[in-house]
């Protein structure tokens, strides 16, 4: 995501003309088009959750495959009808992520060796998403983009040192007994199904109050620090209040989902 939203700033495409073209979307309306970074999420999330499980769970592959080509095509229409990019951007972003893929997956297991093994690895994995968003190109006019990638490399940064804390401190609870390399896909059933949307609920509850929380002690301090008046939305936009806060604001909410939320859902029984 992060080399997908740099990609916009640095080529600097415009979006699809408007007229001919009738834009669904007024957000993002001022980002650059080329490429696009929902085909490249939509790509890379059905494809590495398919080469991701494809070993570790017994599922006809072809209907995998069929799943992750069709999700990812629904969302690249998408962003085709609703105006805000061309054929080119969509094809550029799949592309862009096909080379990602290709050049990462051998290395996938050795990261999950050094995400487990590294003391120094909640230290990286903190600094250097920090500072590629500190060092974000400067845009000709403000655009969500540089806050997008921060909440996006922020969440993720929270997620692995959540991952990293659980193994070092041995707070994941251990499995009862040892698991198939390959196993089957349980069957949906209604236990199942109302105690997934029950740890849902009270995941999703928990992540709104921490996320609501450190939003605003983050900004009362940058504030404070900086001298800005309280609620002032184009204070919010300035670089040295922007990323850290929002890095700071999604940092703790993937560490809350990863460590915390587990937690809380063991404390009430729903493990």
């Amino acid at each position: 995501m992060y080399i997908g939203q740099v990609a916009k700033d640095i080529l600097k495409w415009p979006r699809p003309l408007s007229p001919p073209v009738v834009k669904l979307e007024k957000r993002v309306i001022d980002e650059y088009g080329m490429p696009s970074t929902h085909a490249m999420a939509a790509t890379v999330i059905s494809f590495t959750l398919l080469l991701s499980t494809m070993d570790r769970y017994q599922y006809p592959f072809a209907l995998g495959l069929l799943m992750a080509v069709v999700f990812s095509t629904l969302v690249c229409l998408s962003r085709l009808y609703t105006g805000m990019h061309t054929v080119l951007d969509v094809l550029g972003g799949i592309l862009v992520t096909a080379v990602l893929i290709v050049l990462t997956y051998p290395a996938w297991t050795l990261i999950d060796r050094l995400d487990s093994a590294s003391p120094l690895f909640p230290v990286c994995v903190i600094v250097v998403p920090f500072f590629l968003c500190y060092n974000y190109p400067v845009s000709d006019c403000y655009s969500p983009t540089r806050a997008d990638t921060t909440t996006i490399l922020a969440a993720g940064a929270g997620v692995t040192l959540g991952f990293w804390i659980n193994h070092f401190f041995q707070l994941a609870s251990a499995p009862t007994e040892a698991l198939p390399v390959v196993q089957n896909i349980p069957p949906l059933t209604a236990n199942m199904l109302v105690l997934g949307l029950t740890k849902f609920a009270v995941g999703i509850v928990l992540i709104l109050l921490v996320r609501q929380l450190v939003q605003n002690l983050s900004l009362q301090v940058l504030y404070s620090c900086f001298k800005v008046v309280t609620r002032n939305k184009e204070a919010r936009r300035r670089l040295e209040i922007e990323v850290p806060y929002k890095f700071v604001t999604y940092t703790s909410v993937g560490l809350c989902a990863t460590t915390f939320v587990p937690m809380l859902h063991r404390f009430l029984g729903l493990l």
